[in-house]
């Protein structure tokens, strides 16, 4: 008899809001054309790469991810996870779960955790003073529990979009109107965006240390990291567990987490997935990160990794809005049943 499973997506919608209505400094936004080819395509995706959970990014508009689920006729099949009166005005992160999985209301996390703090004389006399003045995440991180089996703990998700590395814009800051900075807005933009995105590593990092510190709580965090597999971001925000390669070996992390992208590795004969194409660099930005109770070497795990898949032939697309599709790759992982 076939042990039962549990799928994790994560998928950025490339700003998906209502037609007519502005993203960013383009105040008309997508036309009707444009909208209808995103939904059709969105909801083929929902249909053929089909997942338990979703967690989204870049959703402006709560209508447009129900009116995708309505066309791929899943609307009755799961709960749709939008901030109360999301119409557009903002970006944030989604979620759909199968119907009778969620436990209690998803949250919205918008502020650092109180206690965080990035200020430093330095660690030796060389060193300069540093301190960094971020309290809040660029997207909210949504946080949610799941419930697929009544005889095991919940499972806490979060999803996140982090700051992307584009360069931040400093053309409009008083201090970049000097001339002297007008050659080196790429580099500083480039730097605040990467300060940023680490901050929001660390901040999560703290969230993450408090659920998970001997805690044997199952934890997920997928989304739009922006960053690569071994990046400082991912570093911190994993804590870098150990990977045990012997099947005969028992471990696991109580506070780390584990890349799926890292675990299909280890069954594959190559690593050649990407999520985000830029400049003709293939990247892997989309990730999902599991928990000990998730890792198939550890004492405590109580789900065991079946795979992990990549839809990703859309980004050959040159223009995302003409095609409707989007500009990430869509990660999805599968677990069965299976304790210790």
């Amino acid at each position: 008899m076939p042990r039962p499973q549990i799928s994790f997506a994560t998928c950025n919608l490339y700003n998906l809001n209502e037609p007519g209505r502005p993203i960013y400094f383009d105040r008309d936004g997508l036309s009707e054309e444009e909208y209808s080819k995103k939904l059709v395509w969105l909801s083929r995706v929902l249909t053929h790469h089909s997942a338990d959970i979703w967690g989204f990014q870049e959703l402006w508009h709560g209508d447009s991810l129900q009116n995708a689920f309505a066309m791929s006729g899943l609307d009755e099949e799961y709960s749709l996870l939008v901030p109360y009166d999301h119409t557009g005005g903002r970006i944030v992160c989604g979620g759909a779960v199968k119907k009778k999985m969620l436990v209690g209301e998803p949250e919205w996390i918008d502020e650092f955790p109180e206690h965080f703090k990035l200020d430093s004389k330095g660690d030796d006399a060389q060193t300069p003073d540093i301190s960094v003045q971020v309290n809040k995440f660029s997207r909210p991180v949504l946080h949610f529990k799941v419930k697929p089996r009544q005889d095991q703990p919940a499972i806490h998700i979060y999803v996140c979009h982090f700051k992307s590395k584009k360069p931040t814009s400093i053309r409009s800051e008083n201090w970049y109107k000097k001339s002297m900075y007008s050659r080196h807005q790429a580099a500083l933009g480039n730097a605040i965006s990467t300060i940023r995105r680490t901050a929001e590593s660390a901040a999560l990092r703290m969230i993450l240390t408090e659920r998970l510190k001997k805690t044997d709580t199952p934890v997920i965090v997928m989304g739009d990291l922006n960053d690569s597999q071994h990046s400082n971001t991912l570093n911190i925000l994993t804590d870098q567990p150990n990977y045990l390669l012997s099947h005969s070996s028992r471990g696991g992390s109580d506070s780390g987490l584990y890349s799926v992208g890292t675990l299909q590795e280890y069954r594959s004969l190559r690593d050649v997935y990407y999520t985000h194409v830029y400049k003709n660099t293939r990247e892997s930005l989309d990730h999902i990160l599991v928990s000990q109770e998730f890792y198939d070497n550890s004492r405590k795990r109580i789900w065991a990794f079946k795979g992990m898949d990549i839809l990703n032939d859309h980004l050959n697309d040159e223009n995302h809005k003409e095609t409707g599709t989007t500009d990430h790759g869509i990660v999805r992982a599968r677990f069965e049943f299976n304790p210790a």
